[in-house]
């Protein structure tokens, strides 16, 4: 089993990840109608009791969530809004879509976001509101607390991402500045009866920091943010006017966002309909179909980019030496997100700098291959999901004057890969849940 076929086959068992999270199947799983009776997870709604049905929602996928809400729903929907990211938009018959800027929210956004906030206020305790929620969620909903405007967050949330700030950490501090996150896109929709279908891209599936939680209960306060903001000493970067809303916030001038006890949350029902775990089972089926010895190592996987490709190198080596923790032909998948702590100029994302530091640690070895890839097709402000490496890269880059030690230390994986053909380039895959990694031994 040569590095070729090992190449082409962490490139199917990838595929086959992403596949399994294709959210029109996920929605068709968990949201079904009959007889005019609407199935939503675990409970029942009789659609001839609510005035209205209307469909709002935000993420890299809500429009592509959209198509079979369509389908089920048709001409019962009488109004829309949802906001995705640009590049993301799906062919529709109903459902209005809005594109917007992702990770750094922009002025569409806000537009858009102010849309749903206006259907929101047409709606009463007979209607039933859908809300479709999946990864990119956060930024693409956008809408400032009272005396905060939209560059106060693009510039909170930007110095968060550069300084290697986790999704929980940078999520409830965006909620804490926002009208809508945490919990408050539920306080606009009450009294309606709301229904969130949620596409995961958080470890653990937390609700309340998918896309920051907009339909869940928030379990951060005003004083975890000045905490957080302590903790990476960035209180002298973000605006004054953010600083002073928080510590308002924490002394209770403001109102907190709403927590489990809250009575909106009663008119609620948040459903899970796919997540990490079920991407890289997928993947371990397909590994085990190709003949491969296959482990999940943990779809909780986080921490430094470059430290958790050490890691996995690692268990290239041990594969190699000993035979553990797998027999040769070997592919061991995990799933999560890592961070990316930014010091240099370069051009990357999380999985093309795990790929390039894994590298360098498997430099020299045979028929050894490392993968990982965003399932939502786009790593960081790059074209590429991720990047492809064997023991025979660094030295091909090498020979045509790249040297990888650099590039790492300038965050320029992408121009690091670019020129080797190795970029995992697959387009909007219209999906989001964290990424998928593979390390294929033959």
């Amino acid at each position: 089993m040569n590095t070729k076929k090992l190449r082409k086959d962490a490139l199917a068992i990838f595929t086959a990840g992403v596949k399994a999270v294709d959210p029109v199947n996920a929605i068709k799983r968990h949201f079904k109608l009959q007889d005019g009776i609407l199935s939503a997870g675990d409970k029942t709604y009789d659609l001839t009791s609510y005035s209205g049905v209307y469909v709002i929602g935000a993420g890299k996928a809500s429009a592509a969530m959209a198509q079979p809400i369509e389908e089920i729903l048709g001409d019962r929907i009488k109004a829309s809004a949802v906001n995705v990211k640009y590049g993301h938009d799906v062919p529709l018959k109903i459902v209005r879509v809005n594109e917007a800027g992702h990770p750094v929210p922009d002025e569409a956004g806000l537009k858009g976001t102010n849309q749903i906030i206006q259907l929101l206020q047409q709606t009463g305790k007979k209607d039933l509101i859908i809300c479709l929620i999946s990864g990119g969620g956060s930024a693409l909903l956008p809408c400032p607390a009272q005396g905060l405007v939209l560059e106060n967050k693009q510039q909170v949330t930007k110095h968060l991402l550069e300084i290697g700030a986790n999704i929980h950490e940078i999520n409830a501090v965006r909620k804490h500045i926002s009208k809508v996150k945490g919990g408050q896109l539920a306080r606009l929709a009450y009294p309606s009866t709301l229904i969130s279908l949620i596409l995961s891209d958080v470890i653990g599936d937390d609700l309340d920091s998918i896309a920051s939680g907009p339909t869940a209960p928030d379990s951060s306060t005003f004083s975890d943010c000045l905490h957080i903001l302590d903790k990476y000493n960035i209180k002298q970067k973000i605006p004054s006017s953010v600083l002073e809303h928080l510590e308002r916030g924490a002394k209770g001038e403001i109102k907190e966002t709403p927590k489990a006890d809250d009575p909106v949350f009663k008119k609620t029902q948040n459903v899970i309909i796919g997540s990490n775990i079920l991407a890289v089972k997928a993947a371990k089926e397909k590994a085990d179909e190709l003949s491969y010895h296959s482990l999940i190592l943990s779809s909780f996987i986080e921490g430094e980019t470059k430290e958790v490709a050490k890691v996995h190198a690692a268990v290239a080596k041990e594969i190699l030496n000993t035979g553990n923790p797998l027999p040769r032909p070997a592919c061991v998948i995990s799933g999560g997100e890592t961070t990316v702590t930014i010091r240099g100029k370069g051009l990357g994302g999380r999985n093309q700098e795990f790929v390039l530091a894994a590298a360098i640690e498997i430099d020299g070895l045979e028929d050894v291959v490392i993968l990982s890839g965003g399932t939502d097709g786009t790593d960081g402000p790059t074209d590429a999901a991720g990047a492809l490496a064997d023991g025979k890269t660094v030295r091909r880059a090498k020979a045509q004057g790249l040297d990888a030690e650099d590039h790492l230390r300038e965050n320029d994986s992408y121009h690091f890969f670019e020129p080797l053909g190795d970029l995992l380039i697959t387009g909007p895959t219209y999906t989001n849940v964290m990424d998928l990694r593979l390390v294929m031994v033959g």
